[in-house]
């Protein structure tokens, strides 16, 4: 928006950025003129695709499990879910998938998830503007919590930047229990890709406890119009099976 504020509803990226090489810049434009002339292009969210890190961090509702030898991950929108292995490395060879291989530890109290390995789908993108990776695509988070003051102040600061609708207005976003007076989790995940970027980068998200209950959401694979006049990418037979 002109005020500098972002706005969920027209993802136009700075195309203009010095940290995208040219290529991934021209990317980020197509991306962006389809959505200033009111066009929705196909990300992995409306084409019911898996989207890997850092593009899933886009789901506002997350939760996190620790087992003895694992983390999972669960993420609102189409149940998407991830495994973090504990105290381990990266196989020799990583074979590449939508989700990447992912493996934590902790640095005192702070949770560390490296991610590698990522693999380049269809409609493969870091974040909602189109911005495109590569393979050599590299993602580490920090999660650690925050006190009340902190949270606050992060989620404040969020509000900000960000343009947010009402609860009751955007499903999209998730309903905060503003009586909780607890921690907050929060994640600082940097990005690194050489084949894309110039220079590594970072982001912060902070997570505060909802009011509401864990919901079912769920990605409906529609052929028809799922996105201004276009078909979904839906898999299709050319004959009957039988």
């Amino acid at each position: 928006m002109p005020n500098g504020v972002g706005n969920f509803n027209q993802l136009v990226g700075d195309y203009t950025n010095p940290i995208l090489k040219p290529e991934a810049a021209q990317i980020v434009k197509q991306h962006g003129d389809l959505s200033s002339a009111g066009v929705t292009y196909p990300t992995p969210s409306n084409q019911c695709w898996p989207g890997g890190v850092p593009y899933m961090f886009w789901n506002i509702e997350m939760q996190m499990f620790q087992g003895a030898r694992e983390i999972t991950l669960l993420y609102l929108v189409d149940h998407q879910v991830r495994h973090v292995r504990m105290n381990q490395p990266h196989p020799a060879k990583v074979a590449p998938s939508l989700v990447g291989d992912s493996v934590g530890h902790y640095e005192g109290d702070a949770l560390v998830i490296d991610t590698v390995g990522i693999r380049p789908g269809r409609f493969a993108m870091v974040d909602m503007y189109g911005t495109p990776h590569s393979p050599a695509l590299h993602v580490v988070e920090r999660y650690r919590l925050l006190d009340y003051d902190a949270t606050q102040a992060a989620a404040e600061r969020d509000e900000k930047d960000n343009l947010r609708l009402p609860d009751e207005r955007n499903d999209v976003a998730v309903a905060v229990d503003h009586n909780y007076k607890g921690k907050g989790l929060q994640l600082q995940f940097t990005v690194e890709d050489d084949g894309v970027f110039t220079t590594p980068w970072s982001a912060t998200i902070t997570y505060r406890r909802a009011a509401n209950e864990w919901r079912e959401n769920v990605c409906a694979e529609n052929m028809h119009e799922y996105y201004y006049n276009k078909e979904a990418d839906v898999p299709t037979a050319d004959r009957p099976d039988f």
